[in-house]
């Protein structure tokens, strides 16, 4: 039997040569781990639907710009649902008045992955436990930072804004926590 990122990583060739079955299955698999994380984003049903939706719309169209070398299926489809996510909470805030294009879109939404090839949808589930031990250590300001920068979708210079505080301040903040993540994931691995 096949690892599941292996067979996310056929499926991912099999969408390429637009077999829409592929598509549904990967859809089946991650749509409500990916809902639960756009409405965090989001805060509203609807547009969440409407984010999840758009998602596997560029996954169908933009399957040809996924790097084939690494095989991370999950990391790359999760990235693409927060980056997507995060423009369109942005698009609704104003924050973002260019309209959408291919250049667009490749650049900011659509995730390059080269890092964590065995790292999947299993192996994300099995450390959420840990992940939630490894948060929970960090100080309230960087918990603040974090959320602020990865599920409100402000900039770090908006976060500086908010908080009333310098942008070096905000940057070193958002460096300090995760940092103290990966140092905290790692020494809890066993």
């Amino acid at each position: 039997m096949n690892k599941p990122n292996s067979s996310d990583y056929e499926l991912l060739q099999r969408v390429l040569k637009r077999d829409s079955k592929a598509l549904e299955a990967l859809y089946d698999k991650y749509s409500p781990l990916l809902f639960t994380l756009i409405k965090r984003i989001v805060k509203d049903d609807k547009l969440a639907e409407e984010v999840l939706a758009d998602v596997f719309v560029i996954i169908w169209q933009k399957t040809n710009l996924y790097n084939f070398d690494y095989r991370n299926v999950f990391g790359w489809i999760v990235l693409l649902t927060k980056n997507k996510a995060v423009d369109t909470l942005r698009r609704k805030n104003g924050n973002v008045k260019v309209e959408y294009s291919d250049e667009f879109e490749n650049t900011f939404i659509i995730p390059t992955i080269y890092d964590y090839n065995d790292f999947g949808f299993d192996e994300a589930v099995n450390k959420s436990e840990q992940l939630k031990s490894a948060v929970s250590k960090l100080t309230e300001a960087q918990r603040y930072v974090l959320q602020l920068a990865f599920f409100e979708g402000m900039t770090q210079s908006e976060i500086a804004a908010k908080l009333k505080i310098p942008l070096p301040t905000v940057k070193s903040k958002i460096k300090v926590a995760l940092n103290t993540l990966k140092e905290k994931m790692n020494s809890e691995e066993v």
